[in-house]
């Protein structure tokens, strides 16, 4: 059976949004302090013995969620027309990440966002 290594790393970033269509609350601007779990599947280990450095995650993590930390989201591309709900940031932040981490031998695997302590959406692909 060959290997699998599942490396994580968990950031976070404020930012606020406003859900268009939706019949609540969350129609009205209003912000989260969102947490952002990055799963990279690795099949095999570097000479140093590693699948990807966990800073090499963290520097694309946080390259991306840079570009949303303490902005207004929806007057951002994508999110100025695809609403942004939490599914749709979460299969952002898994496409934007994995142009820069993936390759041969390292793939994104998911990304968990969490909107609270309590509520969060897991975005994989196939």
């Amino acid at each position: 059976m060959a290997a699998l290594y599942t490396l994580k790393i968990v950031t976070d970033f404020a930012s606020a949004h406003t859900l268009r269509d939706y019949p609540g609350a969350c129609s009205r601007m209003h912000g989260h302090n969102w947490k952002v779990e990055v799963e990279v599947k690795a099949e095999q280990l570097d000479n140093v013995g590693m699948g990807v450095d966990f800073k090499e995650i963290k520097r694309a993590t946080r390259e991306v969620t840079n570009r949303l930390d303490h902005r207004y989201l929806n007057e951002l591309e994508p999110f100025n027309t695809l609403n942004p709900t939490a599914e749709n940031i979460a299969a952002y932040v898994f496409k934007e990440v994995g142009k820069q981490l993936n390759n041969d031998a390292v793939r994104v695997n998911a990304i968990t966002l969490w909107e609270t302590e309590r509520a969060c959406v897991r975005y994989t692909e196939d």
